[in-house]
């Protein structure tokens, strides 16, 4: 069998899905990543892979091995939506991807790799993977730009690889979060401070078509993202750009009713006022089209909230365990 990379192997989605990948009976796993993070030790201490290659490595070991290699899932990125470094993250998500993307070309390896739904901003020209409004879309933070940028960048690319997909994910929650610590889920915040105070603080609505806490995100449980990739993996449909939400937003009410609902404990909710530095570029309302994932061929039912909420702390979170 040959090779699968996965990079961004110890960070959050990409640990997950070098364990769903070994569950699934993909054995020959290429781990790529900073290792020397000891905050991510716990996502990646346990997992079973043939070969473990540091980031800075890769592009050396991938020319060396490339005719072993049947697959790049390339999920690394720099993630902190409120990094200011623009030359970090050209280096670690547009250079480095774009890198990547030419290497899959060389060797004809076909590629995944992670894009994001901070691509589309405030949502002005809706929440649709449409590669027509690409070059249209106005993401709020540098972090989205240096992912809108690449996929723009791809979009006009004359030499493919073989089959590509650029997922766009939108609110990923789930196992294996705990480095990420204020990038973490909305999930994750919820349990701790209901863990450590009893009660849950959201942000007041400042709009007055919108009442507190109906603020509405498009929350996937990071397992459904798995299954996802896996179906994109073995099935190649028409290469693009692809969304990977549920296609149903749900408010952050419903989502803290729900974690206090999994940690048995009696709902305790507070509003407290969207900071200012925040409140003009605060959105309120994201939601997956996921038509196109659909006609592809996709058809499994995507994790309620409650469900995967449920699932996540109470096998994990409260365990303090990893996937």
């Amino acid at each position: 069998m040959n090779y699968i990379v996965v990079t961004g192997a110890a960070g959050f989605i990409g640990s997950c899905l070098l364990q769903k990948l070994y569950d699934s009976g993909y054995h020959n796993l290429v781990a790529v990543d900073d290792f020397s993070k000891i905050e991510k030790k716990c996502n990646i201490e346990h997992k079973t892979y043939a070969e473990k290659v540091s980031r800075t490595e890769f592009f050396s070991w991938l020319e060396a091995n490339h005719d072993m290699v049947g697959f790049v899932l390339h999920i690394g990125a720099r993630t902190d939506t409120t990094e200011q470094n623009w030359e970090l993250l050209d280096e670690l998500n547009l250079s480095y991807t774009q890198q990547i993307w030419e290497n899959c070309c060389l060797y004809n390896l076909p590629l995944i790799y992670a894009s994001s739904a901070a691509t589309y901003g405030m949502g002005e020209h809706g929440f649709e993977d449409s590669h027509r409004i690409v070059d249209m879309l106005q993401p709020l933070n540098l972090y989205g730009i240096s992912k809108n940028e690449f996929d723009k960048w791809a979009l006009e690319q004359e030499e493919e690889p073989p089959f590509w997909a650029g997922l766009k994910f939108f609110n990923v929650y789930g196992p294996n979060e705990y480095h990420k610590k204020r990038m973490a889920s909305v999930v994750l915040h919820a349990f701790e401070e209901i863990n450590s105070s009893g009660k849950m603080q959201l942000f007041r609505s400042h709009r007055p078509d919108v009442a507190d806490g109906e603020q509405s995100r498009d929350f996937v449980y990071v397992k459904d993202v798995l299954s996802v990739i896996l179906f994109l993996m073995e099935n190649r449909p028409e290469s693009g750009l692809y969304n990977v939400g549920t296609g149903q937003a749900r408010s952050f009410l419903d989502l803290a009713k729900a974690t206090f609902a999994a940690m048995g404990k009696a709902e305790n909710i507070e509003f407290i006022d969207t900071p200012l530095d925040i409140r003009d570029k605060y959105q309120y309302f994201t939601q997956a089209e996921m038509e196109k994932l659909r006609d592809a061929g996709y058809d499994k039912p995507f994790t309620s909230l409650e469900e995967g909420i449920k699932d996540y702390v109470q096998n994990y979170l409260i365990k303090h365990s990893c996937y």
